[in-house]
């Protein structure tokens, strides 16, 4: 389990790639690595990826076809940065939200505008997950738990402000309208709203309930 508070972005320094597999090489700075060990997992742009090999600073992740095929993690190359954040210890305080590291879908940036000492993304997502997004709930956006400030169903795009602290610590500063990112939905919405549906399409319910 992960917290969405972004620990730091690393350099991906080589990426090699093999039918069906993708391996990351990443290197990490010296706080990270405290710990670590093979078969650890750590949030890679928000994807729960296990540590396959460590040589020295250098951290070796296995990417597999349905993560690749999911995630914004096939494209990336060596020189990339990506963002990182250790999976949760114990009692760990959650300075954002419950995130599992499972992604759900990807969202495309629509648009970026900069008023002062503010940054605002503006993102597009598809209709399946739109049902999940609400002004002021939680997402998870390559691994950061944001707010949703905007969440207009009909076009169906939502909107989060970043501080600079944010985009210091994130690759978020570094990002282009066009630009994908990967999207976990949170899991106590998605439940409620999952439930609601099931409830609302069932005929008895909807008998009981006087709804036809």
């Amino acid at each position: 389990m992960y917290t969405g508070i972004v620990q730091g972005k690393f350099e991906v320094t080589k990426v090699d790639r093999k039918p069906g597999l993708h391996t990351l090489h990443v290197q990490l700075g010296d706080a990270l690595m405290e710990g670590l060990n093979h078969g650890s997992s750590v949030g890679v742009d928000g994807v729960c990826l296990t540590v396959a090999g460590i040589d020295g600073p250098h951290v070796r992740f296995d990417v597999m076809m349905e993560t690749l095929n999911l995630t914004t993690l096939a494209g990336v190359e060596a020189g990339s940065r990506v963002n990182i954040e250790r999976s949760a210890k114990a009692g760990a305080e959650i300075g954002g939200h419950p995130i599992s590291g499972h992604v759900d879908t990807k969202a495309k940036i629509v648009s970026i505008e900069r008023p002062e000492n503010n940054c605002v993304m503006r993102f597009a997502v598809a209709p399946k997950w739109m049902r999940y997004v609400f002004s002021k709930g939680f997402l998870a956006v390559n691994g950061c738990s944001l707010t949703v400030v905007n969440a207009d169903k009909a076009k169906g795009e939502f909107e989060v402000w970043l501080i600079p602290e944010t985009l210091r610590l994130t690759t978020f500063g570094e990002k282009q309208p066009g630009d994908k990112v990967n999207i976990e939905v949170e899991r106590q919405t998605q439940v409620i709203v999952d439930t609601i549906s099931d409830l609302l399409k069932d005929p008895v319910f909807r008998r009981e309930h006087g709804l036809g």
